[in-house]
């Protein structure tokens, strides 16, 4: 219709009246092409943004699940035609052949194993990414094809055109390496089911569900490995995908354990008019032996961690979120607030540990609470408090246990006695046992020092 990227609307307007126009959304068109990129994990696990316009897929090792890399292909692109993205594509051994062929050659070009050379050669050279200047002074020298370019030494075309150009050029032919930054982690911890007729109902989707994990764990069996995330993706027939994960505190590969996580959250999942496909990958993939359970098997169950912990912090993990379960460190900072971090529940124990004669309380409270205090001199400890309203006498106490502030991580002008604390443990006369501090030193000036409770014991 001589229409051509790059043209005046009015001119358009003028070669086809009855064109329809609307404003160009760059921000639209990428998540748009996002959106592509997450659905294409049905065909490939590894999935990069290319440019404006194009997608990466690393088809290795998956093709043979369409029956080859032509039906693969035919089928991605016959989908795009149904839901109005007409695209072309090609296959090859180099993302710049690929790049190349699905842009310049016949569509749906397949270049066989270390055969894409003779199949650029014909191409334009704007076929091999170069620069614009390099793309503007090649005609001019009538160089117009891949050919030509092939056909000159390496080093005069690095002197005339620079190292860009045989860059370009090495990577279409497979003779340097390109890096592509894929949408997820490239993993090939990958599988697929296929239906014959789509399903939707629940029970349906339990069954698949153990079915594929138990593909995926077989094959990370047999290369004796282990992973702890799980994410498992249910592609619609209009092209949505529904994606539902699990974690592992421990790597694991019990397919039976692994669906039981993903099952509840099946509950979420819209089939719409049908799933077709189903596709299960796994993240941080680590060797992992097997275990050997324990000889007096008959007196205790032999419930390894891995039998006994482990799977019931995983079901708490993945009920309430990762932010909601967790273990109590020792860090290294005589700071109350600081001597605390939070790790997974089944992370291998610090070297540092908690210094045995200066106990801390089970529980520690988010911020300190102001108590009222009565202690018969000013320097003794308290032999009553109220807190929270309630007036308790002070039976046993132990301390002062002196902390001052870390002078290093403030101002000058904000470091003084003010903000030294004398840590008491008190009990009461039911036997409950607190950590209650003095936050400033008597005589300092007109500011009196004040009584916080900081923890509770058992």
């Amino acid at each position: 219709m001589g229409l051509f990227v790059g043209q005046k609307a009015a001119d358009a307007a003028a070669l086809v009246p009855d064109l329809l126009t609307a404003d160009h959304d760059p921000d639209g068109d990428r998540a748009a092409l996002e959106i592509l990129c997450d659905w294409c994990v049905r065909f490939s696990p590894a999935v990069a943004i290319d440019g404006l316009d194009g997608l990466f897929l690393d088809v290795e090792g998956v093709s043979h699940l369409w029956g080859g890399e032509a039906l693969m292909l035919d089928d991605l692109l016959a989908r795009l035609e149904r839901w109005g993205a007409p695209a072309g594509g090609a296959i090859a051994d180099t993302p710049g052949a690929a790049w190349a062929l699905a842009r310049y050659a016949p569509d749906r070009t397949i270049a066989p194993p270390g055969g894409q050379g003779p199949l650029l050669a014909p191409l334009p050279v704007a076929a091999l990414r170069l620069d614009e200047a390099a793309q503007a002074q090649l005609p001019r020298l009538g160089l117009f094809q891949v050919g030509q370019l092939l056909a000159l030494p390496r080093a005069q075309l690095a002197r005339r055109f620079g190292l860009s150009a045989v860059m370009r050029l090495d990577q279409a032919l497979g003779a340097a390496r390109e890096a592509l930054v894929f949408r997820r982690p490239a993993t090939p911890w990958f599988d697929r089911l296929a239906f014959f007729e789509p399903i939707s109902a629940l029970s349906d989707l339990e069954r698949v569900t153990g079915d594929i994990c138990a593909l995926l764990c077989a094959r990370l069996e047999a290369e004796g490995r282990g992973a702890r995330r799980f994410e498992l993706v249910f592609h619609r027939l209009d092209g949505k995908d529904q994606p539902v994960r699990a974690g592992l505190s421990r790597p694991g590969r019990d397919a039976a354990r692994i669906a039981k996580l993903l099952k509840p959250k099946l509950d979420t999942v819209d089939p719409g008019f049908g799933i077709e496909v189903v596709t299960l990958w796994a993240a941080e993939v680590e060797p992992l032996s097997t275990t050997q359970r324990n000889l007096n098997a008959d007196a205790d169950g032999g419930a390894g961690l891995e039998e006994g912990l482990a799977p019931l912090v995983d079901r708490l993990v993945n009920r309430l979120g990762e932010d909601r379960v967790w273990r109590a460190d020792p860090y290294p900072s005589h700071v109350p607030e600081r001597s605390v971090v939070r790790r997974a529940p089944l992370d291998p124990r610090p070297e540092d540990a908690w210094d045995p004669d200066r106990p801390r309380p089970t529980r520690l409270l988010r911020r300190p609470e102001a108590i009222e205090v009565m202690a018969k001199l000013p320097d003794d400890p308290p032999v009553r408090f109220t807190w929270r309203g309630r007036s308790r006498r002070v039976r046993l106490a132990e301390g002062p246990e002196r902390i001052g502030q870390e002078w290093w991580r403030k101002a000058f002008d904000e470091v003084g006695p003010g903000k030294v604390r004398d840590y008491y443990r008190v009990e009461d006369e039911t036997g409950e046992r607190f950590w209650i501090f003095r936050a400033g030193l008597y005589g300092d000036g007109d500011k009196a020092p004040k009584w916080w409770l900081h923890g509770l014991f058992g």
